[in-house]
């Protein structure tokens, strides 16, 4: 009887870091592959075009590395193959939903049958788009009526991680060392000679940018790359929280444990100022790399409110117990797969308000013309840039600001209240500055950054989409207190203010001088440098927070009033600037003095 012919898989692994609970793992393996190759795709688009800081590089690779050696327990041979080039399961980003389409065509072109499986969401969200007649979700209401019918609104119960891995092709039929390589085409760090263009993290690469070297990596292995192999210096790295499937199931054991945590959890009860350990579960960025299946946090979750339920205990509903929260996930990414790229804009987003912002974005068109590696925004106010990078700065005269901010910088993760508080400030609550500028931000540096999440929830907190009610407004001082009356996070975060009586600790520039001195901190400039003469000095505040926020407020009236929306002709020809009373450079008209 002849050989068999042998049948080779090859898997791509993206935002599904993990072995259980994997569909398209699952749909692989049943192929009966002879050869099964799990790769994961170095893509320049990634590296050089969306912003990412050192605690979300550390958390990936972290969480790469725990896959292969996964792969290598259950076969010696096998590993993460790691391809130094672009083009993965099933992506609900736009860009990737893009990218998936190219690679799907070229596949079959090529004779190669490709399978396609939805792991990163409870439910696909492209049926939830269907179900919800083609529209965005918009809210909590909308996203269970939708799910309600797909599977009576419960997701498939996970599946279990495989016990065995076929080989993979030999070492010498591995080697692509011959293989025409485009040496990444993303951007290009300090020293980089493979790529060219624009490198949106160029400003956290310190060292020589090795990673494209070659399309096996600069060992020829296909291994998962060092932080000093992308340029990046590791102490740069401060954030405590690890990456890896390993550590994401420990975590989710450890709350499932504590039946009265889970049953209970609601998330606005949960303290903002809270750390070490956090209020919440921080099982967010194993969601978004896929270290942890969404659906078996769900029903881990589930199958202990059940029990509590029996057992005559009280659970927490939904929208603000666990499953509410993960429902709120698929809200977002069901509107992001409705809208489609311009999900991430204001500019042509038909759900989006449009106000009249400092710091607006510019156009693509503008963009698209523009100068290469200039501003994406116009800076319509040097008052409004300086106080948008005091706020990316953390250095804003605000120490819960400010604390949260550096919480932020320093270990890629704040509270969800804790980003309603920056996110209300920078926008409709102080500096009235675009919400895309702290969009790009919160990208950057937060280690859970889900585009549809992050990009809706400052939809939400900036009263443009989502939520509408704009009067309700974080107070930088009195929001703060009720949760951390000692101040203990602002002591933790803006160490300068550590000694201050918890009577000035939110309102420091109101301490006497006299108690300034003995508390080895003075009050004063605008934190550019964090000493004199002196001692230690911490920022006055940056504006009267009280004004601020009426003229804040007055806007979003008008603006709501004018009515525009992101994809309105008034945004294409510029007319919106008339509708608002602005002249010809978009420059508002100053208020004449009373007298």
């Amino acid at each position: 009887m002849p050989n068999a012919k042998p049948k080779i898989v090859l898997y791509w692994h993206r935002t599904d870091l993990r072995l259980h609970d994997s569909p398209a793992l699952q749909a692989a393996l049943s192929l009966n592959p002879t050869t099964f190759i799990p790769i994961w795709t170095w893509d320049p688009h990634y590296v050089y075009k969306s912003r990412v800081g050192p605690n979300r590089w550390s958390f990936l690779l972290e969480s790469q590395k725990t896959l292969s050696n996964s792969y290598s327990k259950l076969n010696p041979r096998q590993q993460l193959w790691l391809i130094r080039e672009a083009p993965q399961s099933k992506d609900e980003d736009a860009y990737a939903r893009e990218r998936d389409g190219v690679v799907v065509k070229l596949a079959e072109e090529a004779g190669v049958e490709v399978i396609v499986k939805s792991g990163r969401t409870l439910f696909d969200v492209d049926e939830i788009v269907r179900k919800n007649g083609g529209k965005p979700t918009m809210s909590m209401a909308q996203i269970q009526k939708a799910v309600e019918k797909i599977g009576s609104g419960v997701p498939e119960r996970p599946i279990d991680a495989p016990t065995s891995i076929p080989d993979p092709l030999t070492r010498d039929e591995m080697d692509l060392k011959g293989v025409k390589h485009d040496g990444g085409g993303g951007g290009g760090g300090m020293g980089s000679e493979s790529n060219s263009g624009t490198d949106m993290n160029a400003d956290h690469r310190s060292t020589t940018d090795k990673q494209y070297a070659g399309i096996m990596g600069p060992g020829n292995d296909f291994g998962v790359p060092t932080l000093e192999e992308i340029g990046i210096n590791p102490a740069e790295v401060q954030t405590p929280h690890r990456g890896g499937e390993t550590v994401a199931l420990e975590l989710l054991a450890g709350y499932i444990e504590d039946e009265e945590y889970i049953g209970r959890f609601e998330k606005p009860n949960t303290s903002p100022a809270a750390f070490e350990p956090q209020s919440t579960t921080l099982l967010s960025p194993h969601l978004h790399f896929g270290t942890l299946s969404v659906r078996k946090f769900w029903w881990d979750v589930q199958d202990v409110m059940e029990r509590r339920k029996k057992e005559k205990k009280s659970n927490a509903s939904i929208p603000t117990n666990l499953p509410g929260q993960l429902l709120f996930r698929e809200m977002y990414f069901a509107a992001h797969a409705a809208v489609g790229e311009s999900f991430c804009r204001t500019y042509g987003n038909p759900m989006v308000r449009f106000i009249d912002w400092h710091l607006q974005s510019k156009s693509p068109e503008d963009i698209a013309h523009g100068e290469e590696g200039g501003k994406l925004y116009e800076v319509d106010s040097d008052e409004a840039e300086v106080w948008f990078l005091r706020w990316k700065e953390g250095r804003t005269g605000f120490p819960w600001i400010d604390a949260l901010m550096r919480q932020l910088k320093q270990e890629g993760w704040i509270h969800h209240l804790g980003r309603h508080s920056v996110a209300c400030f920078l926008t409709r609550g102080g500096c009235y500055v675009s919400w895309e500028r702290g969009a790009e931000v919160f990208e950057e540096m937060l280690i859970d950054h889900e585009t549809a999440c992050n990009i809706g929830n400052w939809m939400w907190l900036s009263c443009t989409a989502f939520f509408s009610q704009f009067y309700r407004c974080y107070s930088p001082i009195a929001f703060g207190k009720k949760w951390d009356p000692e101040g203990n996070l602002i002591r933790r975060y803006c160490p300068e203010l550590a000694k201050f009586d918890k009577k000035y600790i939110y309102e420091p520039w109101r301490a006497p001088i006299a108690n300034q001195r003995k508390w080895a901190c003075r009050v004063t400039g605008d934190g550019s440098s964090s000493t004199n003469e002196d001692g230690k000095i911490y920022p006055k505040p940056m504006f009267d927070f009280d004004e601020r926020r009426t003229i804040c407020l007055d806007a979003m009236k008008n603006a709501y009033h004018v009515g525009l929306h992101g994809n309105d002709k008034e945004l294409k020809d510029g007319s919106w600037r008339k509708a608002f009373g602005l002249d010809e450079d978009g420059k508002r008209p100053k208020k004449k003095q009373k007298t």
